[in-house]
């Protein structure tokens, strides 16, 4: 059998930047089984494929996994990346319009536009922010170790917190973006830590950017409960990010919010959020860099 994929660079403005994502569309004849192959194949932090619906009202339904077989059910790059590749493939209405899109059993929203460079510009529904644990004293030196900080890299005023807009992931607080750039996890000791507050991923940000950056926090992203030891651009941490901002008056509702992730691995990657109540809205653009064929 011979399976056609696609390589997204996604949150990029120009090749080989952003976050990559393999894509593979009409995959209904791939069994889970066969999926999970392929993503440990290209290694990539998500490998997605388009697949018919299963719900009623939905456009296209995006099955996503990491090397190690999990399936992601946020969206995030590993769905922008797919509505991208939709609309450079001609799939989409031309000039774009509005899709549904079934990832798990949750029916998200999609709208797809085009800047004033004619690219496209992906915006995405992600589900409703729950606001689940902070991260206590006790725990505070087993994160710091787990991390490769000191106790003084992490923010003094603000707690470690548990937050999911599709996906658990534990956001953390930096001084700065020179103890966000310091950090070097000790991946079993994160995973180990990860496990016991019930998080998917560690997203270490920090809110004290530049004001002229154009950016409202800066973060990096480890996530070695699926085996990713750092993802460039993370659309399921970002999420939940913007709406613990707005939840603390650290950015507005219903304006432009600008998380800048991957510099430290040289991806640096731009993600745009909006937070309207309950709606959290992630958009960005990519380019489709390459295309094959995989002969199985």
């Amino acid at each position: 059998m011979n399976v056609p994929f696609f390589w997204v660079d996604v949150f990029a403005a120009t090749p080989l930047a952003g976050n990559p994502l393999a894509l593979v569309p009409d995959a209904d004849a791939l069994p889970t089984e066969t999926m999970q192959a392929i993503a440990r194949e290209f290694n990539q932090s998500e490998t997605t494929f388009l697949v018919r619906p299963s719900l009623l009202g939905a456009d296209h339904r995006l099955r996503s996994f990491t090397p190690g077989g999990f399936e992601v059910l946020g969206a995030g790059h590993n769905a922008m990346g797919a509505w991208l590749w939709l609309a450079a493939s001609g799939r989409l209405d031309e000039g774009g319009g509005r899709y549904v899109q079934q990832i798990g059993e949750e029916l998200l929203p999609v709208s797809v536009t085009r800047d004033a460079a004619g690219r496209s510009v992906v915006a995405m529904r992600q589900s409703e922010p729950r606001f689940l644990a902070s991260v206590d004293d006790e725990h505070r030196g087993a994160l710091t170790a787990a991390l490769g900080l000191d106790a003084a890299d992490l923010s003094g005023d603000r707690a470690a917190e548990l937050v999911s807009t599709g996906a658990e992931h534990l956001l953390v607080p930096a001084r700065n973006p020179g103890a966000v750039d310091a950090a070097q996890p000790d991946t079993a000791g994160l995973r180990s830590l990860l496990a016991e507050v019930g998080a998917e991923g560690c997203y270490l940000y920090t809110t004290a950017v530049d004001p002229g950056s154009g950016t409202d926090a800066y973060a990096r992203f480890f996530n070695p409960t699926v085996g990713i030891a750092e993802d460039p651009a993370t659309g399921t941490a970002a999420g939940p990010l913007a709406a613990l901002l707005v939840r603390d008056g650290l950015a507005q509702p219903r304006s432009p919010i600008t998380v800048e992730q991957g510099t430290k691995l040289g991806r640096a990657s731009l993600i745009g959020l909006q937070v309207d109540g309950p709606a959290v809205t992630i958009s960005g653009t990519g380019i489709v860099v390459a295309e094959g064929v995989l002969r199985l």
